[in-house]
């Protein structure tokens, strides 16, 4: 008896120790000045937001700001449901997770050992580059607009999902090549899980997920019809001061599709830290970062972006879906984690919880970042660095990339080139560097691009391109795609390439380098067999060599 009213008077002291740190923490922070982040979104004639802060678990703070329903005259609350967009695929890696540590797969699996409709492309795409966005597939989304059905134009499934990736017939790049975030991967994630454990997504979910977790008002958005009790509306501004419904009518999910509170987000990333649910093998899981074939370590990591926000750790992901907004933020070394969710579209989650961080964590942040090291610039002759200015094409995907002399110095976008080194130019304040390779047999150098993360770009030089009014008709004619079960006809209108699609709905395009061109949606480069044109592949960001093969 004397142990156990011991124990429990140790349990009361670190109960009150906590209670009393956090609370000392939120006296520091009063609820005026979260208020005042979410000052535009507090009114009645507005949707607006809801936030909650939590330190060690312990609740700190909750509040609600605007409206969730314009039309019926009903508040925003704490307890008010939203949709966070893409901060779902940390719960569907969960789920993945979950079944790996129960033996059923490993995350090392051939995706098509579990979904054997997805083409053999001779590279073996495991679940793991699914996690991490390196797989290579193409945005199902994306190739859907390309077809006429953008997402949230109709009730998209993961019947169509499975169809469309299905059809793709190459990959944007060869796996863990690259990364390239694409929701193929997560909605892929959820079939998994749905034929690995013989149960439904949402099921699977409720039962090894949230019900542990004690998230009592979350659920996936597996059948938007469904009633959801305290459901917001989502909404955008409508351009003439008001504002218009815009909700995701789709039942497509684990790509994001979560309906959460703030305060049951962060319970969710609570446990990302002391891994009551899972232990510590899927705590590490989670945070293990994907690794590209060349050895450099992305941000990446099961639905969670690892990094530093002002000088101190943070683990996050932000989403929007229609008009929701969201962002789920912890900071693991101070032990604060905040949720922003808004039901407007001009609700900047990520910015708002930011803020919102910036008023707790206080001391810890750096605000003046120290000076990174740089070498000095260097005096280079007026005659050479305008040679360097023209139109350069990413060898990746083929864009165009364009560099100006202003007639003092070499810009890309705003950011000025500075040079530091025989053949190294530093862009800007960005942290990128330029660094000169061989010349190519036009005379001009081949230039390599390191961005500050690690990445990496080969841009090679092109020449512009000016094509006469008869030479642009080299290009017409109908061309379609089987991977996006589309027809596009291209002609020339007043001396310009134009693209009509299915509904006659038509789009300029712009000549960039040769047989290239800017317009509707991405770049559309024209191919050429024997000197004759046989198709054109669309690039777009999510989806690269769209192709489309010219109808005789």
């Amino acid at each position: 008896m004397l142990f156990i009213r011991r124990l429990i008077q140790v349990q009361f002291m670190v109960l009150v120790a906590v209670i009393t740190a956090a609370g000392q923490l939120a006296a520091q922070v009063p609820t005026s000045a979260v208020d005042s982040v979410f000052a535009a979104f507090n009114g009645t004639q507005n949707p607006g937001c809801a936030v909650a802060v939590s330190e060690g678990g312990v609740a700190l703070l909750s509040r609600a700001y605007g409206m969730a329903d314009l039309e019926h005259n009903i508040t925003n609350t704490t307890e008010t449901v939203f949709e966070p967009g893409s901060v779902s695929k940390q719960f569907t890696a969960a789920a993945t997770i979950l079944l790996a540590l129960d033996g059923k797969l490993s995350l090392d699996d051939d995706i098509r050992k579990y979904i054997p409709e997805l083409p053999d492309y001779s590279d073996t795409i495991t679940i793991r580059y699914l996690l991490n966005h390196t797989s290579g597939l193409r945005d199902w989304g994306t190739v859907a607009g390309v077809g006429g059905w953008p997402r949230t134009t109709r009730v998209h499934t993961h019947v169509h999902v499975l169809d469309i990736a299905s059809r793709q017939l190459l990959l944007n790049y060869p796996p863990s090549e690259y990364y390239s975030y694409t929701n193929t991967g997560y909605n892929l994630q959820a079939i998994l899980v749905e034929r690995v454990s013989g149960m439904p997504f949402a099921d699977f979910s409720r039962q090894r997920i949230f019900e542990p977790l004690g998230m009592t008002k979350t659920e996936w958005r597996d059948d938007f019809t469904r009633v959801v009790k305290d459901r917001a509306i989502a909404y955008s501004p409508n351009g003439e001061g008001g504002y218009r419904m815009n909700m995701p009518f789709e039942n497509v999910h684990g790509n994001g599709g979560l309906l959460t509170t703030v305060g049951d987000l962060l319970r969710f990333t609570h446990n990302l830290e002391t891994g009551e649910l899972g232990g510590p093998d899927f705590l590490r899981e989670m945070h293990t970062q994907g690794v590209l074939n060349s050895g450099r370590t992305i941000p990446y990591a099961s639905g969670l972006f690892v990094g530093e926000y002002k000088g101190v750790r943070e683990v996050q992901h932000s989403g929007g879906t229609a008009g929701y907004r969201g962002y789920l933020a912890r900071f693991p070394d101070q032990g604060v984690a905040v949720a922003v969710m808004c039901n407007a579209s001009n609700g900047n989650a990520g910015r708002l919880a930011h803020e919102v961080a910036d008023l707790y964590l206080g001391d810890a942040l750096v605000l003046d970042a120290p000076e990174t090291p740089t070498e000095p610039a260097i005096e280079m002759p007026a005659a050479d660095l305008e040679a360097l200015a023209g139109i350069y094409r990413r060898v990746r995907d083929k864009r165009p990339v364009t560099i100006r002399w202003s007639g003092e110095v070499l810009l890309l976008g705003a950011q000025i080139l500075v040079p530091i080194s025989d053949g190294r130019f530093v862009v800007g304040s960005t942290g990128a560097v330029f660094k000169l390779g061989p010349e190519t047999d036009s005379g001009r150098h081949r230039l390599t691009l390191s961005m500050a993360d690690g990445d990496s770009f080969v841009l090679e030089p092109v020449q512009g391109f000016e094509p006469s009014e008869a030479e642009l008709t080299e290009y017409t004619g109908e061309y379609f795609s089987d991977e996006a079960e589309v027809t596009y006809h291209f002609e020339v209108r007043d001396g310009a390439l134009v693209r009509v699609d299915r509904y006659g709905q038509t789009g300029q395009l712009r000549p960039t380098y040769l047989d290239a061109f800017s317009g509707p949606g991405g770049l559309y480069i024209f191919n050429r067999d024997g000197g004759a044109i046989e198709s054109v592949s669309f690039v777009l960001g999510r989806a690269w060599d769209l192709r489309f093969v010219r109808v005789p």
